[in-house]
């Protein structure tokens, strides 16, 4: 992909391809704590990451833990409409960022299946809704069209006007230009969505 993206760049791509420890090399040069990153990979049960603060060191100019205070929880939009829910996107535990390995979430109590919206039992409640109604998601923003057709409710403790859905089948609900301000991330764990009843016939969870 990033060969035929990148037409003019000083990285051999076919290079680092053909031999993964030349890209560990370079991870080696680029982030702290992967010093000798190939040989220790080769360790049968590998090596921890560094992660100083479980050590009680902070790599800050002061030495200390630094704290950022933010501007709360209100300044996200708060979506269009009536009945208004906040969908966070999340991962299960067979599953590492955007790669699946299973479909199961132990964590959850979901085996065998990722179609599912998590809901607050209130929420449920003042929706209409009961555990195992299908629903379509769509997102609740001017001019957003995004949606997700056919997810199964289930209850779960997630607090109350949130929702949760499995990433990244869910992404298609985050609008492209729905950023945060102050580091361009993508709000995935904050989307006003709405949600519509579409069948009443219960698959097994």
């Amino acid at each position: 992909m990033a060969k035929a993206t990148l037409k003019t760049t000083r990285v051999d791509w076919m290079h680092l391809v053909a031999d993964y420890d030349r890209i560990r090399d370079l991870i080696e040069q680029t982030i702290p704590g992967f010093e000798d990153y190939n040989a220790r990979i080769r360790v049968p049960g590998g090596f921890r990451m560094p992660l100083p603060p479980t050590k009680r060191i902070w790599p800050t100019a002061t030495g200390k833990a630094m704290f950022s205070v933010f501007e709360g929880v209100n300044e996200d939009a708060s979506g269009e409409g009536d009945n208004v829910l906040r969908l966070i996107t999340l991962r299960s535990h067979d599953q590492y960022n955007t790669t699946i390995y299973a479909l199961d979430d132990r964590y959850r109590g979901v085996f065998g299946r990722r179609d599912v919206l998590f809901m607050n039992e209130a929420d449920m409640a003042q929706s209409g809704l009961e555990h195992g109604d299908r629903v379509d998601i769509e997102t609740a923003l001017p001019g957003s069209a995004q949606r997700l057709e056919d997810i199964t409710v289930v209850a779960y403790a997630i607090a109350p006007g949130s929702v949760g859905a499995y990433y990244p089948e869910a992404n298609v609900l985050v609008p492209l230009d729905y950023l945060d301000k102050e580091s361009g991330t993508p709000s995935y764990k904050s989307v006003p969505v709405r949600l519509t009843l579409r069948s009443k016939e219960i698959r097994p969870l």
